[in-house]
């Protein structure tokens, strides 16, 4: 604990820290392909050197297994590394395109530019890989970075924030802890790039802040992520991936299914088969599972508990504060639209589970139309039609057929929201791109000089090369009476 003070203290402010960064991307330190080679490398490091600490860490904050804390944190940061390391070279090199025949021997080419210096503002639910995603993705496009990881999370700010200055350049990589004071302060200062996960309330304070210094935004939201179970839909492995989805993490993730929407004989078809599905992950009690996790803070287990109307309870339902545990809970909602309906109202984050009723493919279509654009929605169904439906007529931020969470664990598949799920999009290239500028760049040599012929005087001679070469297809005018 001393050591994490003293170093945290020696960081200083959070305009000294910045000063700090931007000093070190103006130096030049941040860009060559080598130095950026070295941060991953040395990321990869940290982590697989101290993965029984992190996963610690993550127990303390929210009682993850250390196998959720390998799969679903510093495992899936130690992939997303390697992979960027492999195709590092391809993304980062200039890219040729073709000139017009009327900037012939002109070449021309896009290159991808470090934007300067990244504020990434993490969120608790995976401290590590929400962190540590974009952290990496900044270092691999050449910029410096100030990290801000959620002080609801302690025990992993604590120590981020004690090993990344040991691994990573000191002068261009911080990390900055604190609450809303020091966020409050990192936001006042200039950056280049700001890229937040979180809840839509602190996203809006991120924007209003932003244009500031003209600063553009990243928005890793959530929402309320669907699941549509089709009457053709295979039940018996649904019902496994559906409670695979939402209780990992105790639910506490952006892409869980939020509310499932099914026909009434599929909801009571499947209501047994999740039961069962919580049963064979977790036991009879899953209070005493080592795979289930607990709520972050008192705060989200009050909101959670306050949410469960225990009339409507399918299964599940119980609680105890003093360790913050929600079991597994599935609940039915007579009326989606009521006011007082609390589970359907805000995006749940946590292991609260709805079940509504719907009659069919198109009312489904229209509920999740009807709603705010989510950050993933889910479809099980063995019906092409179905598949084709959903990909035509709804919009999200993902969309998966028959399994939910998996496609963050595709490197090329873009993951980011759309309208209030987020803007913006990362992970493997996407993040290079995301963190770069894609400067244009054209090259025209001297001699021989072929601009002569787009510059006046436009001689009878050069409007018929203009007519053919430089805009083929248009006609040859007369020329344009003299002015005055």
């Amino acid at each position: 604990m001393t050591e994490t003070v003293r170093e945290t203290r020696a960081a200083g402010t959070p305009a000294e820290v910045v000063a700090r960064a931007r000093a070190a991307f103006d130096s030049g330190t941040t860009k060559p392909r080598p130095w950026r080679v070295a941060q991953l490398r040395a990321l990869r490091t940290l982590l697989v050197e101290h993965e029984l600490e992190v996963a610690e860490a993550l127990h303390a904050d929210l009682g993850k297994s250390a196998t959720e804390a390998w799969i679903t944190e510093t495992g899936f940061v130690v992939r997303e590394i390697d992979h960027t390391l492999r195709h590092l070279r391809a993304w980062t090199a200039p890219r040729r395109v073709p000139v017009p025949l009327s900037l012939a021997p002109g070449r021309a080419r896009v290159v991808r530019e470090p934007l300067g210096v990244v504020l990434v503002i993490a969120p608790w639910n995976y401290p590590v890989q929400l962190c540590l995603t974009p952290l990496l993705g900044a270092l691999a496009a050449g910029n410096a970075v100030v990290v801000k990881p959620s002080e609801i999370a302690p025990a992993t700010a604590r120590l981020l924030a004690r090993l990344v200055p040991r691994y990573l350049d000191r002068s261009a990589v911080h990390v900055v802890e604190g609450g809303v004071p020091e966020t409050t302060a990192l936001l006042a200062e200039r950056f280049d790039h700001i890229f937040y996960t979180g809840n839509g309330a602190v996203g809006r304070i991120v924007l209003e802040a932003a244009p500031r210094h003209l600063t553009p935004v990243t928005l890793e939201l959530g929402g309320k992520s669907p699941a549509y179970v089709a009457d053709d839909a295979d039940l018996a492995v649904t019902a496994q991936r559906l409670v695979w989805g939402k209780f990992t993490n105790a639910g506490q993730t952006c892409v869980a299914p939020d509310y499932v929407l099914a026909s009434r004989a599929t909801l009571e078809a499947l209501k047994p088969l999740i039961a069962q599905g919580i049963r064979s992950a977790f036991g009879e009690d899953p209070s005493q599972s080592t795979e289930y996790g607990r709520i972050v803070s008192e705060r989200h287990f009050e909101r959670l508990t306050g949410m469960v109307d225990h009339d409507r309870v399918v299964t599940g339902g119980r609680s105890d504060a003093s360790s913050r545990y929600l079991e597994p809970t599935v609940v039915e909602v007579d009326d989606p639209d009521h006011p007082e309906q609390l589970v359907m109202r805000d995006e749940i984050f946590g292991p609260v589970l709805p079940l509504v009723e719907v009659d069919d493919l198109d009312a489904a279509i229209a509920f999740v139309n009807g709603r705010e654009k989510p950050l993933a929605l889910y479809v099980f169904t063995s019906s092409s039609r179905v598949r084709q439906r959903f990909t035509r007529d709804t919009s999200s931020g993902a969309l998966a057929f028959n399994v939910p969470l998996a496609h963050l664990a595709v490197p090329g598949l873009p993951f980011g929201g759309v309208g209030a799920s987020g803007t913006g999009a990362y992970h493997g290239e996407h993040s290079v791109e995301l963190f770069s500028h894609a400067k244009s760049v054209l090259s025209m040599p001297t001699r021989p000089d072929t601009t002569v012929w787009v510059r006046p005087p436009f001689t009878a001679l050069k409007q018929q090369v203009i007519a053919r070469v430089a805009v083929p297809g248009r006609r040859r005018r007369s020329p344009a009476p003299p002015l005055g």
